[in-house]
């Protein structure tokens, strides 16, 4: 794709319904992603080779993966979104809704063109500090500004996709502790703080 300057990426936004930056799908749609992004992960891994998008421009994923880590970065808990392959799950996502794809690809374009206003780089090539400043004034959507309304919208729908990219994933399973289900030989009931927290007991 050619590169667009800020007023462009502006106008296809704006030219974009509100409803289209917002993703929805059902629990299957987003297993079923979530299942081929792994596989096809996993594939890429086997012949020792990056995975290859199938929506996405390699500079455009480049960007997604960069933007997903800085949503979940890797912590001493658990490993970070790429980790968790949520920019596969986020690929296949936006490869399966084409109603989306203008607003997702317009999203990065003003990401870097924002990022260009302001230090002269790409989203990619920016500092973590850097890309920090131009996150923190569109992820709280209630405080920003409203010329970055556009940003707004693109943000929150992808921070969507990252958490549930992630969370579909084993490191996401992982993360929060989820058991699935298993036999229980015995149930001691609810934890002690839970019963706290709700001023209930058992007596």
């Amino acid at each position: 794709m050619s590169e667009m300057d800020r007023r462009q990426a502006l106008r296809v936004l704006g030219g974009t319904p509100a409803a289209a930056l917002a993703f929805t799908w059902t629990a299957e749609e987003a297993s079923a992603a979530a299942a081929q992004a792994t596989q096809a992960r996993a594939q890429a891994a086997a012949r020792r080779q990056p995975y290859r998008p199938r929506f996405f421009t390699a500079s455009e994923y480049a960007t997604v993966v960069a933007l997903a880590d800085t949503i979940i970065p890797r912590d001493a808990r658990s490993g970070s979104a790429s980790d968790a392959g949520a920019p596969e799950f986020i690929d296949y996502i936006v490869a399966e809704q084409p109603a989306r794809q203008t607003a997702m690809r317009g999203g990065l374009v003003w990401l870097d063109s924002e990022c260009r206003r302001r230090f002269d780089k790409t989203f990619v090539s920016c500092a973590v500090g850097e890309r920090g400043q131009v996150l923190d004034d569109i992820a709280w959507p209630a405080r920003a500004r409203r010329e970055l309304s556009h940003g707004v919208q693109f943000f929150t729908t992808m921070r969507d996709l990252v958490a549930t990219g992630f969370w579909s994933s084993r490191i996401g399973v992982d993360d929060i502790g989820y058991l699935g289900n298993r036999p229980v030989g015995e149930w001691p009931g609810a934890p002690a703080a839970v019963l706290l927290k709700l001023g209930v007991s058992y007596e």
